[in-house]
């Protein structure tokens, strides 16, 4: 959610009682995750809110280049209203943080902020990789402390050190590929997306230590190439 700045917004149609109709929907998020909208009366999924609240928003891992349904998305379910005036200023310049081509129809008579209190949370990090997770734990969550350096880390891993992902593969799990991609990253540990022949599947790899920045990141890969050379000779990464 604090990479993502666009979503699918699902709301329950007026046209036709029960159906779900979906939007796309950019978002903002304030201090406990509930994501902010800017919406017109004029649109049918604001006219969809006004007559009934509960609506779901889909947002996906942003950056995603190979298949769709090995990264990560998460739904957040709950009811959407109109952000009270004395919240009006705050919640704006949140929003606008993230989007700031909209401070110019912010102001128009028929566009207002809305927000989503989120009841449930279900998440998708890949293929068997899924589950609740609770409303509560969700607000009480803070950006991963990697997350606005992951990309870096992504792209420089893929790019420049493809033998060194094979290796923390044959090493860390245990497996053998004949292609690997970084897919994720955190302070815990990354995401590996293999292939052997025609099987795909991915892999967790726990870091041995908790990372909390870019350097500290780079030190631990290189420490665990360092301990699966007895496996694969790739130089460390640069």
């Amino acid at each position: 959610m604090y990479l993502g700045r666009t979503g699918a917004l699902a709301t329950l149609s007026r046209r036709h009682p029960g159906h779900p109709f979906a939007s796309i929907m950019p978002y903002g998020l304030d201090g406990e995750g509930r994501p902010l909208l800017l919406i017109s009366s004029m649109a049918m999924h604001t006219q969809n809110l006004q007559a009934d609240p509960r609506a779901s928003l889909l947002v996906a891992q942003p950056g995603v280049t190979g298949d769709p349904l090995a990264a990560g998305r998460v739904t957040l379910m709950g009811e959407a209203r109109p952000v009270p005036a004395g919240e009006a200023a705050t919640v704006r310049a949140t929003y606008l943080a993230s989007h700031e081509t909209a401070a110019y129809w912010a102001d128009f008579g028929d566009f207002a902020f809305w927000r989503l209190d989120v009841a449930d949370v279900y998440f998708v990090g890949g293929f068997a990789a899924m589950g609740w997770v609770d409303a509560a734990e969700y607000r009480a969550a803070r950006p991963d402390p990697l997350a606005d350096a992951a990309a870096g880390v992504l792209e420089h891993m893929n790019r420049d050190h493809p033998d060194a992902l094979l290796a923390y593969a044959r090493c860390f799990a245990g497996v053998e590929a004949e292609e690997a991609t970084m897919a994720a990253v955190d302070r815990l540990g990354f995401k590996l997306r293999l292939r052997q022949g025609r099987r795909r599947w991915s892999v967790r790899i726990p870091f041995p230590r908790e990372v909390t920045s870019a350097p500290a990141t780079r030190e631990v890969l290189i420490e665990m190439l360092c301990q699966a050379r007895g496996v694969d000779t790739s130089e460390p990464p640069a």
